[in-house]
């Protein structure tokens, strides 16, 4: 199991470019479709309890994927192998990225990764809302959670408030709506 976790983690971090949230569509194909470690329900659980905690959400996914399927030391292997390819591609290419940052080719090269990485972000989003029942018809559920994404929306982007504000404010209506 621990190898497993290494090598699922290793890849997810070697793989995805653009951050934690960029890692999802990875980390559900192989949590949910290859290894069935977890189940639809489970993983939305700890995507949002990832992204709520504090620090990269790679690294909690990780952590709470790792401590369900071998304790302690699957969180640690999962941990480390998930920040293992960031610190050694950091560590090769950061030297050559410094030299070369202005050279066309760099250049291009960035262009082109970032509207992977924001479809890949855009892909997770959807799929997460999948499993939340967001994209299940006019249902009240469906409804009312696409409300609070949608009030959170405006709040960040137009009233600019503060994320730790907003997730506050939402966890709040979404306990006075669900509880």
């Amino acid at each position: 199991m621990l190898l497993g976790l290494f090598v699922v983690f290793f890849l997810a971090g070697l793989v995805s470019f653009g951050g934690g949230y960029a890692m999802i569509p990875f980390i559900q194909e192989e949590v949910l479709h290859r290894r069935h470690w977890m189940d639809a329900a489970q993983l939305a659980d700890v995507i949002a309890v990832a992204g709520m905690s504090p620090g990269p959400i790679a690294a909690n996914i990780a952590a709470a994927v790792g401590y369900q399927k071998a304790g302690l030391a699957g969180a640690v292997v999962a941990v480390t192998a998930v920040v293992l390819p960031s610190f050694l591609v950091i560590l090769a290419a950061g030297k050559l990225l410094v030299r070369h940052r202005g050279h066309l080719l760099t250049k291009s090269a960035f262009y082109g990764l970032r509207p992977v990485v924001t479809g890949m972000i855009a892909w997770a989003a959807f799929t997460f809302a999948q499993y939340a029942g967001m994209t299940e018809g006019a249902t009240w559920f469906a409804l009312s959670q696409f409300l609070i994404f949608a009030g959170s929306l405006w709040a960040l982007t137009r009233l600019h408030k503060h994320p730790f504000s907003v997730l506050i404010l939402s966890g709040l209506v979404g306990a006075a709506l669900y509880g």
